[in-house]
């Protein structure tokens, strides 16, 4: 098999979850002004789980549409990317895999690299199809980004899965060779298995991505990639959507061309349309900032878009994809949109009792409240295990 078959994202389907805070209350809270979250990170409200909502929950219902409308004859792989993992052997995949009645011939796993791992899946996810075009991979990323309450993280918090089915002749996005890499040994963001919210140093974080930026696209020019005048819109890791900007502005100044807010806009804008109220979603936020591009553009048919995928830590990669002809015909607007429109709003003290709520590490079995209106839910531990439901 050569490694010219076209290959890329075939179907994207994205899922949050039953919750969200609007910034409104958090600055109320905190006696915040609101045009810090609204003008200065770029963040309007963020997705927060219900108590039987996790990883696997929304991973499993931002994949079923998929499996839905393709079957799952061809699927022989599942890779599921996160950093919100729930179980340091077992991967959050395996119960995905059982919910949705995938086959057993079936390989799964879960990827972790901070925010980058849904990026890794998809390039593992394409040389698979590419050395056997007649399988396809189902790619999912699913996160839930917490930190400590009142902490300078809080506001950027958030909750999303992205599904994609990868395989030949894709009817969405080409993903095309080369691409840039970069790591870096950098302690600007991390999670020790001792702790349930991460660790940021925000300053180091946005260096380090700034860093990344470069050294990714060092490296793709290098490696004999586009030209930047070539990308009509860019697709960036979006720990808050502002970080989307700062980003693009960095790479036009480090490539010497003329800052231009009006072009800025119209290569990042529609992207941020998603994250901004849904919050950070780690793996899965470039992936939301490709959906909302697709969904809102007139027409992007063949058209190339640049992705900027960051893992704090770090690792990062730039890459190229093409739109392929006859691709609105197989958006899930309607979908993406009612997915964050079913959202219920929670108050303040709500929000922080969700962010708060632990299982005990006893044994014993522990039901969960039923609370989401999903297709999925977490019904509890008993014995150590986690228990779901379909709805």
């Amino acid at each position: 098999m050569t490694g010219d078959t076209a290959t890329g994202i075939h179907d994207l389907s994205f899922a949050t979850t039953e919750f969200f805070l609007p910034h409104t209350a958090l600055a109320w809270y905190t006696g915040t002004d609101i045009g810090k979250y609204h003008v200065g990170i770029g963040q309007q409200s963020m997705s927060v789980p219900a108590a039987d909502e996790d990883i696997v929950t929304m991973g499993a219902a931002a994949a079923a549409p998929l499996v839905a409308r393709h079957g799952t004859d061809r699927i022989r792989t599942v890779v599921f990317a996160t950093e919100s993992s729930i179980d340091q052997a077992k991967s959050a995949g395996v119960y995905v895999h059982s919910l949705l009645g995938l086959p057993s011939a079936t390989r799964v796993v879960e990827l972790k690299q901070a925010c980058y791992g849904a990026t890794a899946a998809l390039q593992f996810a394409i040389g698979l199809v590419q050395r056997d075009p007649a399988q396809q991979v189902l790619v999912i990323a699913s996160d839930v980004s917490k930190y400590d309450l009142d902490s300078p993280g809080e506001a950027t918090q958030g909750a999303a899965a992205v599904a994609m089915l990868v395989g030949a002749d894709p009817a969405l996005v080409r993903i095309e060779g080369p691409s840039g890499l970069f790591t870096a040994d950098v302690m600007d963001f991390w999670r020790p298995n001792y702790r349930d919210t991460a660790l940021v140093d925000g300053q180091e974080s946005i260096t380090a991505y700034l860093q990344a930026v470069e050294g990714t696209w060092k490296d793709y020019v290098e490696q004999g990639g586009r030209s930047l005048n070539e990308f009509s819109a860019f697709c960036y890791h979006q720990p808050f959507t502002k970080m989307a900007y700062k980003a693009h502005r960095h790479l036009l100044n480090f490539c010497g061309y003329v800052t231009d807010e009006a072009q800025i806009a119209r290569a990042i804008g529609l992207t941020t349309a998603y994250n901004r109220v849904v919050g950070n979603s780690y793996t899965a936020s470039v992936y939301l900032a490709l959906a909302a591009l697709l969904d809102q553009a007139d027409d992007l048919t063949g058209r190339s878009i640049g992705f900027l995928s960051y893992g704090s830590g770090s690792v990062a990669e730039f890459f190229a994809g093409t739109v392929v002809p006859g691709y609105r015909e197989h958006l899930r607007t309607e979908a993406h949109r009612a997915a964050i429109d079913r959202r219920r709003p929670v108050d303040h003290a709500g929000y922080r009792a969700l962010h708060e709520r632990t299982f005990p590490a006893d044994g014993g079995e522990h039901p969960t409240p039923a609370q989401t209106t999903g297709p999925f839910r977490m019904a509890g531990l008993r014995d150590h295990k986690r228990v779901y439901e379909r709805r």
